[in-house]
């Protein structure tokens, strides 16, 4: 009965949807100002599939998004608030369909949080400016980090090289 109970009691925790607001919390301490906006707020922005994978930590289909093989020289941004998130310098094909990348563009952009969505911890990455989901890290990357930020293609916009000095003054502060 005990042990029942117990399942029951971690499968209902590994299936609450997190608070954007529990996300906001923990970038507290990083130099990014947070954003807050409603939910009609963020529906009213953003469509079906970014809502879904930004605000409610969705997952796209691999292989579906239309950055994952992306080429293009500039920087990747948050499709929510545009704050600059990884460089493409940094990514990296993984043959897992979704964007993958070895570091941030700046540590303090990118915010962790352990996600048990699927019954095991993994590190959960979002924006830390507007907390919108945006993947996974996994310690399998390549050199020089180890690490792979797996990242929803809806999660993101792309900003040509030329375009990106006012955007890394933004994304800095």
């Amino acid at each position: 009965m005990r042990f029942t109970l117990l399942i029951c009691t971690f499968i209902a925790m590994a299936c609450q949807p997190k608070s954007n607001q529990m996300v906001a919390q923990k970038n507290s301490n990083s130099k990014i100002e947070t954003i807050e906006k409603s939910e009609s707020e963020w529906r009213a922005e953003l469509n079906d599939a970014e809502f879904r994978v930004l605000r409610k930590a969705g997952t796209e289909r691999a292989f579906s998004g239309d950055l994952w093989d992306h080429k293009g020289d500039g920087v990747y941004t948050c499709r929510g608030c545009q704050l600059p998130l990884f460089d493409s310098k940094t990514k990296f094909k993984s043959g897992t369909g979704w964007p993958s990348y070895y570091k941030p563009f700046n540590d303090v952009n990118v915010g962790e949080d352990t996600d048990y969505k699927i019954g095991y911890a993994r590190t959960e990455v979002h924006c830390a400016r507007c907390g919108g989901h945006l993947g996974h890290v996994f310690n399998d990357g390549p050199e020089p980090t180890g690490l792979r930020y797996c990242i929803n293609s809806v999660s993101l916009d792309f900003v040509e090289r030329d375009s990106v000095p006012s955007l890394i003054n933004s994304g800095q502060e």
